[in-house]
């Protein structure tokens, strides 16, 4: 081969690199437009975002514990207290957290705030679609962006535990009420 030809080959392979090998960057949404977003744009289907259908704000956080015994699903041991702060539910496949969940952090920051000895495990849970490792992950970034909420709002990063459970305690061939229930962030409190 010919030392023109040679040059010829690497000069294409060098363009064909930097042509294929570089890609549009993504579009991004208008922060206005996403669900943690100014105004809380988000999702609107309202049934799907509290699939118990129980009105999930209750301060009680102002005496500490009072009412613990009358809550029913509060599991209390000496070291956490589970049931006792509504979970923050979740779309399928989504880590965002929606503009009606929001008021279930916001209580806990008040639960936090009037109990200083205690602090919270954000577990994170899916539904049982998807493979193993994809809910482990996708459990990860739903307890991440509760933790996100959480600091941004001036929890402190010491006092927030995460951890992903995918779908180790999801309903198998659930149907869609169970599944919405199954996807969700766990806010357990632990008491120091």
């Amino acid at each position: 081969m010919s030392k023109f030809a040679k040059t010829l080959v690497l000069a294409l392979s060098v363009a064909t690199l930097l042509f294929t090998g570089c890609s549009k960057k993504p579009i991004r949404p208008d922060p206005s437009q996403t669900a943690m977003g100014p105004g809380g744009a988000g999702y609107t289907d309202q049934s799907m975002l509290n699939p118990t259908g129980v009105d999930t704000y209750d301060p009680l956080f102002a005496d500490g514990l009072s009412g613990l015994e009358s809550r029913s699903g509060v599991i209390e041991t000496e070291d956490m207290i589970r049931g006792l702060l509504e979970p923050v539910y979740f779309e399928f496949d989504k880590s965002g957290i929606n503009a009606s969940e929001r008021v279930k952090l916001d209580a806990a920051i008040m639960y936090l705030d009037a109990n200083p000895n205690h602090s919270l495990l954000l577990e994170g849970h899916c539904d049982w679609r998807g493979t193993g490792d994809y809910n482990l992950g996708l459990g990860d970034r739903r307890a991440g962006a509760a933790r996100e909420y959480l600091e941004t709002a001036g929890v402190s990063p010491a006092r927030i535990e995460t951890s992903s459970k995918g779908d180790l305690e999801a309903t198998e061939n659930g149907d869609d009420a169970q599944m919405a229930r199954d996807r969700r962030v766990e806010l357990v409190i632990l008491k120091l």
